[in-house]
């Protein structure tokens, strides 16, 4: 069986999951996309039929089933109202996280999704990388003990931050969501994948440091190409995107900005779209660093940062166990055991390629799980149903209820 896909959102990750369904043996029927230019160059590149190619989700919708399953990778706001669409026609649904801005949202999409009985998949895929895989058996099998602590970082990138949380479509909690859902509830649903359970308490610090008005130069401008101080900002647009157009000019983040992967395209970009604006403009709201501390049920801990100021690289992790520790960088792992006072270096096989590119071999495995799930009807391929994401995201928003009340806040025991 060819499993059929159609795409809601045929934007970087939209477009970046129908390729990687290709190469595993899936096919584009359908693709709903607003904007022109988009929608056709993606249509042309997958073959995708013209009566099945939309200007909006809803036309899909109302296009009734044609295919099996359904792509959700709409802006964050967006989920909500094509998820639930999607399931009531009895889609199988990949969907991009976060699940939506809300717990009132992400209920309804949970709530559709059982009701209707079909496959719910958030791309958690952090779950998915051989890394993952690898660190998840040895502690399961109990390599170091019980876990006591775990410290957790993830290095978002300063020109990342700048890109797609200063300039780009995440840079406010309304036109999106809080910087710990719309790109840290990966690693809160993978701190939670590896302790097997949810916390108990939770609480948060965190703030917009740096990309504020008052930080921005005397001289600086509204916009890096009109700025005399362009050359000693770490942040220059200019900078930034031409380095990038000489390295990888038909590939994110340049695609984001223009289809024109000459200098001249890139610079027209700059000059009068989102990504050439002076990143001390103000028109951004979500943190640029915080710090999320939990507390499990049974004592353990674990201690997440999130920090905009770091190379664009793989998560960095130490597991404190009672028989031993696990340090890894998302590629590599070295397990200390206290008993024989030895080390182990291990290559779990994930991909040593840069972290914003397939998540360390995450995003290809997540496709091809759901693929299969689809193909086979057994869920057991997809590592989180409904009730799994809904949880993790409950955590999240417990995390940012602490930030903003600057408490310690407890959860209920996790959803059956």
């Amino acid at each position: 069986m060819t499993v059929t896909l159609a795409i809601a959102g045929a934007g970087s990750r939209g477009r970046g999951h129908a390729r990687l369904a290709q190469a595993s043996g899936a096919r584009i029927t359908a693709v709903a996309e607003p904007r022109a230019e988009v929608r056709a160059a993606f249509a042309a590149e997958f073959a995708v039929p013209e009566h099945n190619v939309f200007q909006s989700w809803e036309d899909l919708a109302r296009a009734g089933r044609v295919a099996d399953a359904v792509v959700i990778a709409t802006q964050d706001a967006m989920h909500a109202a094509p998820a639930v669409a999607f399931a009531g026609l009895g889609y199988d649904i990949l969907l991009e996280k976060p699940m939506a801005p809300t717990e009132a949202d992400s209920r309804r999409i949970a709530e559709a999704a059982d009701a209707a009985g079909i496959l719910l998949a958030v791309c958690h895929v952090l779950r998915y990388t051989p890394y993952t895989r690898v660190l998840k058996g040895l502690i399961d099998a109990g390599r170091i003990g019980d876990i006591a602590a775990i410290q957790h970082l993830e290095p978002v990138g300063w020109w990342h931050q700048a890109h797609s949380f200063v300039r780009g479509n995440w840079a406010t909690e309304a036109d999106s969501s809080p910087m710990l859902l719309a790109k840290s509830c990966h690693d809160i649903d993978w701190l939670m994948h590896i302790m097997g359970e949810r916390p108990s308490r939770i609480s948060s610090f965190g703030s917009l440091l740096h990309f504020r008005p008052e930080n921005k130069p005397a001289q600086a401008a509204d916009r890096c190409l009109d700025c005399a101080v362009e050359s000693t900002c770490p942040y220059s647009a200019r900078r930034i995107y031409l380095n990038f157009l000489a390295k990888q000019p038909d590939q994110w983040p340049i695609t984001v900005l223009t289809r024109d992967f000459s200098e001249a395209g890139v610079i027209d970009a700059l000059r009068e779209g989102p990504y050439g604006r002076c990143v001390y403009n103000g028109d951004n709201d979500v943190v640029d660093h915080q710090v999320v501390d939990l507390e499990f049920p049974g004592g353990a801990t674990a201690s997440f940062t999130m920090s905009a100021f770091t190379r664009l690289e793989h998560r960095k992790t130490r597991i404190f166990g009672t028989r031993g520790l696990i340090e890894g960088d998302g590629v590599r792992l070295r397990v200390t055991d206290f008993l024989t006072d030895t080390d182990e270096e291990i290559d779990t096989g994930s991909s040593a390629a840069d972290a914003a590119g397939d998540h360390g071999g995450g995003d290809p495995a997540l496709v091809a799980a759901f693929l299969e799930a689809v193909r086979t009807g057994d869920r057991s391929h997809v590592l989180t149903d409904a009730a799994a994401s809904l949880d993790s995201h409950l955590v999240v928003w417990a995390a940012e209820r602490a930030r903003r009340s600057g408490t310690v806040v407890s959860l209920e025991p996790a959803l059956q």
